[in-house]
């Protein structure tokens, strides 16, 4: 069945049927499972890693931040696919069955004994205390892990953009108006999954088993498929538009071949075709901008150009594109800058997963004398965070700032990341504070050569690393896909919203190859699997000497990005600004922005 298109045939604004809040339900269900199952499988993997498996702690970090790099970057396959192809619906389907038979893979490997290493204390005399896992073991391991990562690429992409598609722009659809809450409501929706998963399946895994451990997420990946696919009859499915790369390459290639040809200074001479665009401009036409000027070579009509336009034909795209097409081009181009800035952040909390874990391990973890917090349920602490900010900002920090403002959402996007960034740095930097405090402590008591031993410090003093990356993560990352998504080419959001994930890919490989480095360059001193004899806490201050580079550079980007304009269907001089609210006026433009770049600086 085709792909409804999101808006009225004949461009009334009437509501329809299908979409708002009555989807969100199956929507929802599918992402929480699919959340619970991710988290409950990531989660405690290192501690699969280095105690089922047996691997050093260095390659099972750098396996894990590996995987989940490659896992990060299958959504741009998804998007493309998704954008171009399926559409969203079948994207996200087909990524959930796929994801299933991953689980499924790791849950009989964990229940097979032949597909695992014996453990450490039924091993023979004769070998080694504890043996790592064979070729053929690993091998299934990673076959399952690749079917997890292909599944991640039709889902990761999809979800978010599909779920705003049901609200549609400028209220067309029932609760149209509350699309920016939308991104608050699903990251915390998503938060209460993890949450569960950290707790629960993190127990389990610790306590009861591991088949279990693996059987639990598996179920609710297949709850996660069941419960979207039977909300189909009440979803606005967007048509795919084309495959919006090819556009992007014919933008280049035409701006290529008429290199030579001097840009008008009268932009009304460009290129304009409203019913080439059609398809791909239900929410408006993008307005010319006067950055890279290069580009706009591309919509110059010469006179090779002059006769299929004058006839009313469709030119050669390869040739000549459309002002829309060509800004579509400079809308990606321009996002990219600081869509890079997060690249860093996941870098810097993906070890969260890894070092920190094992940090845990080595410290007093009792709750009760007969208690013991499972060393990977320690991110709860984040997860908690994370959830409490947002209710605050979004129930009490947007209606105060709002007076203040004057915008819908509070602040810009724009500022939100800027602060999330600026957290970041300091739950790095509580991080290093920390470590060294634990290190001195296993001096002190002689522990330094006993890695197996708990030295007597509370696993709370990592609370507070942990609960800045949730603030950070409430504010940073959703902010970072509100702006993919808005400032973003309507045909497009699907692949934008891939690049928040290729992010997380970029970040985890960016931890992996910093690890490496550090590794190699302090000679093995700073990371080893006796982590009291080792220096983590020289390697959280590198870190968060990066972090705070990385900030600077992204209110430097900041600075001199251009918000994309458009030319809202139905009344051509009405200039639309898209701002972090999708509806601020042309008049507005220059006060909101410069207002905005303040209001960044501050922070």
């Amino acid at each position: 069945m085709a792909d409804a298109a999101p808006a009225d045939e004949d461009g009334s604004p009437k509501k329809t049927k299908q979409g708002g809040f009555k989807t969100m339900p199956f929507i929802l269900a599918n992402e929480v499972c699919d959340r619970f199952a991710t988290a409950g499988f990531n989660a405690n993997m290192i501690t699969y890693l280095t105690q089922q498996l047996h691997l050093p702690l260095v390659e099972a970090s750098n396996l894990l931040t590996n995987f989940m790099g490659t896992a990060a970057f299958t959504p741009v396959f998804g998007a493309i696919i998704a954008d171009s192809y399926a559409g969203r619906f079948w994207t996200i389907a087909a990524g959930g069955a796929l994801y299933q038979l991953g689980m499924l893979g790791l849950v009989v490997s964990a229940l097979a004994t032949a597909l695992r290493p014996a453990p450490c204390a039924a091993a023979a005399l004769s070998t080694p205390a504890c043996q790592r896992a064979n070729g053929g073991q690993l091998a299934v391991l990673y076959v399952s892990l690749l079917f997890t990562a292909l599944g991640s690429g039709g889902i990761r992409p999809c979800v978010v953009a599909f779920g705003a598609d049901q609200f549609g722009v400028g209220g067309r659809r029932p609760g149209g108006e509350q699309k920016w809450s939308f991104f608050n409501f699903y990251f915390f929706t998503m938060g209460l999954a993890v949450l569960l998963a950290l707790t629960v399946v993190v127990y389990i895994q610790e306590n009861v088993g591991w088949g279990w451990g693996f059987g639990i997420p598996a179920i609710a990946m297949f709850v996660s498929v069941l419960s979207f696919v039977v909300g189909y009859p009440l979803y606005v499915r967007v048509k795919p538009g084309g495959s919006p790369f090819v556009r992007l390459v014919q933008v280049v290639a035409a701006a290529i071949k008429k290199r030579k040809e001097a840009v008008p200074e009268d932009a009304g001479m460009l290129y304009q075709n409203k019913e080439l665009d059609a398809p791909i401009t239900a929410d408006g036409r993008l307005l010319h901008t006067n950055q890279l000027r290069f580009l706009d070579r591309a919509a110059i009509v010469t006179t090779t150009d002059a006769d299929a336009v004058d006839s009313g034909a469709e030119p050669d795209m390869w040739r000549l594109a459309t002002v829309h097409r060509v800004e579509e081009l400079k809308s990606v181009v321009r996002m990219l800058p600081l869509w890079a800035a997060s690249i860093t952040l996941i870098a810097a909390a993906s070890h969260n997963f890894t070092f920190a874990i094992q940090q845990s391990r080595t410290m007093d973890r009792r709750l009760t004398p007969r208690f013991e917090i499972p060393p990977a349920s320690m991110i709860i602490f984040t997860t908690l965070t994370m959830l409490v900010s947002l209710s605050i900002y979004d129930r009490a920090f947007v209606p105060l700032a709002r007076r203040y403002t004057g915008r819908q959402s509070g602040i810009s996007y724009f500022q939100r990341m800027g602060a999330g960034l600026a957290v970041s740095v300091l739950g790095v930097l509580a991080g290093a504070l920390v470590e060294g405090k634990r290190r001195r402590a296993a001096a002190e008591h002689g522990l330094l050569d006993s890695p197996g031993a708990t030295v007597p410090i509370s696993v709370f003093w990592l609370v507070p690393q942990y609960a800045l990356h949730g603030v950070s993560d409430a504010l940073s990352t959703v902010a970072h896909m509100e702006f993919l998504y808005d400032q973003s080419p309507e045909s497009m959001r699907s692949s934008s919203a891939a690049l928040f994930w290729v992010a997380g890919s970029l970040g985890n490989y960016l931890g992996t190859l910093l690890v490496t480095v550090v590794q190699s360059a302090s000679g093995g001193e700073w990371l080893q699997d006796n982590i009291n004899r080792g220096r983590l806490d020289y390697y959280y201050w590198l870190v968060t000497f990066l972090m705070a580079l990385n900030l600077a550079y992204y209110i430097v980007c900041f600075h001199f990005y251009t918000l994309k304009s458009l030319d809202v269907e139905g009344n051509a001089a009405q200039r639309r600004q898209d701002d972090g609210e999708g509806q601020s006026r042309s008049a507005e433009r220059e006060t909101e922005l410069d207002a905005g770049r303040i209001g960044a600086s501050k922070n």
